[in-house]
């Protein structure tokens, strides 16, 4: 057996061909891995951040009750394994297009503010989130805003997501 097909198959054994063994298997499970990493990051998840939680993730993915519910179980399991955000984030920026990056950012603005204080370990989780999606700080910061302002639009920038910083 050759190093490369021995590579191969160590990688095999782990989850997949040359893919790490917590790598997400679609985007959904990926984002919302990451809302259950936002609501935990700073140490105490509220009854008002689970609820949202629940209410986005039904929404976003068209859910009921009971898959709702299962979704949450395996990101958690899978917030629990993971060692880093990178895993989940490459996972939506191959899946996703740049709008659909920039509402997973706006979700987790969303989810930070649900208890009505935003820590800075969960204002940092969406920075470096919202970096390694490729959103452009300009349009973090806006989104925050049409956030708070309860107005959830487009952030007017092109689809290419190039940063003007």
């Amino acid at each position: 057996m050759s190093f490369v097909n021995a590579l191969r198959g160590f990688f095999a054994g782990m989850g997949g061909e040359g893919e790490a063994r917590h790598d997400p298997p679609d985007a959904r499970l990926a984002a919302a891995a990451l809302a259950v990493h936002a609501i935990a990051v700073d140490g105490e998840v509220s009854e008002s951040e689970k609820l949202t939680l629940r209410r986005v993730l039904k929404q976003s993915y068209k859910l009921d009750e009971k898959e709702a519910e299962a979704l949450i179980r395996q990101a958690r399991e899978l917030d629990q394994e993971a060692v880093d955000l990178f895993a989940f984030t490459s996972r939506l920026k191959r899946a996703l297009s740049i709008e659909e990056r920039r509402d997973v950012v706006t979700m987790l603005w969303e989810l930070v503010y649900a208890d009505g204080t935003v820590h800075e370990l969960e204002d940092n989780l969406v920075w470096r989130v919202a970096e390694l999606l490729d959103i452009p700080t300009r349009d973090r910061v806006i989104l925050r805003q049409r956030f708070l302002a309860g107005d959830e639009g487009d952030t007017g920038e092109g689809d290419d997501g190039a940063d003007g910083d």
